[in-house]
This record gives structure tokens, C-alpha cells and sequence, in this order.
């Protein structure tokens, strides 16, 4: 598959996650694996090291594998995926073929497209109260610092006087 590690006589344990996910599609080809069941394989990585591991998935899929690919990120799941099934909270909202789906549908059911619009119109409610909530809480700091200022020394329990 053309995998590159940097010492194959170091512990896999050792390598960086992207090694790890590649080592990990090459052997299950290497053992005559018919389907890959990847599940959020690029999660914890970088951009180039997810850019790595989406190659290997992709030519493992060339080779005639099956690949489930359980991802969260629709950049990743779209160049790979040929049919997507969206999950949301367990339910599916469906499965649709790469040529009746866009990208954009593909992200806007995966970012939760509802809860987004809902997500929008409280952001819109909170940016037109926050003048007011900001007026309170500058309020509450005056009275804070007022009551601050009262506070003498000897006030302090015992132990807690500056020395």
C-alpha cells in the first residue's frame, strides 16, 4: 500500500497516531480483510496526518474492500463515502447515494441542521439582550467594588490580616 514509517522495527505503540491508523488499514489488507470498519480513524489527528490516513482509506476502497467509515467530519466522510447513512442522537435521517447528495446537504445533516437553525435564533435573542445583560453586569461589579472598598482590615477574621 506504500505506507511509510519512519523505522519499521520501532513498537507500534510508539508511532504517532496517523501511523498507528495506517498501520492498522495495512495489515487488516495485508490479513485479507474484506471490509474496514473505521471508526472516527482521523479524530484525534492533524490535517496532514488525517490527509494520510484518508489515502490509505481510499486505496483500500480502490482494492475492492468494504469500508464503513464512522466520522463526524463531512470533509473527511464526503471524498471517501459512495452512500452516507446520517445518525442523529440514534435515529437515521436516512441513506443517500454520493450522486443525490451534495456536500452541503451532507454538512448541513451532520452539523443538525434544525438544531443550528434553532441554535441561530437564540444567538440572535442573546446578541439583542446582551446590551442589557452587559448594563447589569457592569452594575454588579460598581456594587461589588463599592462594597470592597468598605471592607476594612479589621474586618478580616482572624489569620486572614495582611502582616
Amino acid at each position: 500500500m506504500g505506507i511509510r514509517l519512519r523505522d519499521t522495527t520501532q513498537p507500534v505503540g510508539t508511532l504517532s497516531g496517523g501511523e498507528r491508523q495506517s498501520v492498522a488499514i495495512a495489515r487488516a489488507v495485508y490479513f485479507g480483510a474484506k471490509v474496514l470498519i473505521l471508526d472516527e480513524p482521523t479524530a484525534a489527528l492533524g490535517v496532514k496526518e488525517a490527509g494520510v490516513v484518508l489515502r490509505y482509506i481510499a486505496q483500500a476502497r480502490a482494492r475492492g474492500l468494504g469500508v464503513i467509515f464512522i466520522t463526524h467530519n463531512p470533509h473527511h466522510a464526503y471524498p471517501i463515502g459512495d452512500h452516507f447513512t446520517m445518525l442523529n442522537r440514534g435515529r437515521s435521517y436516512g441513506t443517500f447515494a454520493k450522486s443525490k447528495i451534495s456536500r452541503e446537504e451532507v454538512v448541513a445533516m451532520m452539523a443538525g441542521g434544525e438544531e443550528m437553525k434553532e441554535l441561530s435564533h437564540e444567538l440572535a435573542e442573546f446578541a439583542r439582550t446582551d446590551a442589557v445583560a452587559g448594563k447589569q453586569l457592569a452594575e454588579v461589579a460598581r456594587t461589588l467594588e463599592a462594597e470592597v472598598e468598605d471592607l476594612h482590615v479589621s474586618e478580616l477574621p482572624e489569620g486572614e490580616q495582611s502582616q
